[in-house]
């Protein structure tokens, strides 16, 4: 058996078609046109479905959203990113579309259910998800299943405060977050390594830390350590609150990989009370960029079983 999984985000569209150990057999990646907005991104979908369809024989379709979701309804409340979502049936449209089950949840509560069931949590119970991408998100899954508690339902790990001032996660820790933190740096120190790595490019200015980290440039050390260390901190209130078993860094800035993942499991212990040491593992997302689509096949199944008892 098989269901087909769809990411829809601000940046792109993927569509996957896959079996229940998470294993893709086939896979469409767009580019989301902004400019056309969510009718763009409808027309796609309406475009390359029934292929998939038609070649895999699906028995559900699980969606993984880039932004607030009633996982009840299938209805988006909005895009941050993308206009045209605002308030929309996405699930009724899919499902007039397919007449499939569907299931459609929040991509950060997607990705968790992902690395829960075929990542670094697979092994672990609960698992917390941390998606470092343009923004900060979460998702908890407990049970091998999405925790969501009351509508609308997202671990929005992004707004946890920093500070009584009103500091959010994502205004320190989020990409466009260290792009402008290292725009700084560059420009204070226009001779470093950091700068050197950087050269003309103008935006996603945060993936030069890690080739600058490697050329052990103590500029980008100190721009990772107090990344880690307010993430640390955050984390911690949640470690706190759910007592993980793991905790999982995926996202964009994930690609700094192991320098990232070591310094928060260093700053972590600090912020945690001694009774909850050892505090959780951190671990990488075991799925790289397929933590949403392996996330979404999984939501489909259950979908599926659900419709079919």
């Amino acid at each position: 058996m098989t269901t087909l999984g769809l990411e829809i985000g601000g940046t792109k569209l993927q569509l996957v078609a896959g079996t229940r150990d998470g294993r893709l057999l086939e896979r469409r990646r767009l580019q989301v046109d902004r400019a056309s907005g969510g009718d763009g991104i409808r027309a796609e979908l309406a475009h390359h479905l029934p292929a998939l369809i038609e070649a895999h024989k699906p028995i559900g379709i699980g969606v993984g959203f880039g932004g607030p979701v009633d996982h009840r309804t299938g209805r988006i409340a909005c895009s941050h990113q993308i206009q045209g979502w605002h308030q929309f049936e996405l699930g009724q449209w899919l499902h007039g579309l397919t007449h499939l089950p569907i299931a459609i949840d929040n991509d950060a509560n997607v990705a968790a259910l992902g690395e829960a069931r075929h990542g670094a949590g697979t092994h672990h119970d609960p698992v917390l998800w941390i998606n470092m991408g343009s923004g900060v998100g979460g998702g908890l899954v407990i049970g091998r299943r999405i925790y969501h508690g009351a509508i609308p339902g997202e671990a929005e790990l992004g707004h946890l405060r920093l500070d009584k001032s009103g500091t959010i996660v994502e205004e320190r820790c989020s990409g466009w977050a260290v792009d402008r933190r290292v725009r700084e740096a560059v420009r204070l120190h226009p001779e470093g390594p950091l700068a050197r790595h950087v050269g003309d490019a103008r935006q996603g200015e945060a993936r030069f830390l890690a080739p600058a980290l490697a050329d052990h440039d103590p500029i980008a050390q100190a721009i990772l350590s107090e990344l880690a260390d307010n993430l640390a901190f955050a984390l911690s209130h949640a470690v706190h609150l759910f007592h993980p078993g793991i905790i999982v860094v995926g996202g964009g800035l994930s690609l700094i990989g192991t320098p990232l993942r070591d310094a928060i499991a260093t700053g972590l212990p600090r912020y945690v009370m001694d009774s909850f040491h050892p505090v959780p593992e951190i671990a990488l997302a075991g799925l790289g960029e397929d933590s949403v689509p392996v996330g979404a096949l999984a939501l489909a199944f259950d979908a599926a079983g659900t419709a079919q008892g």
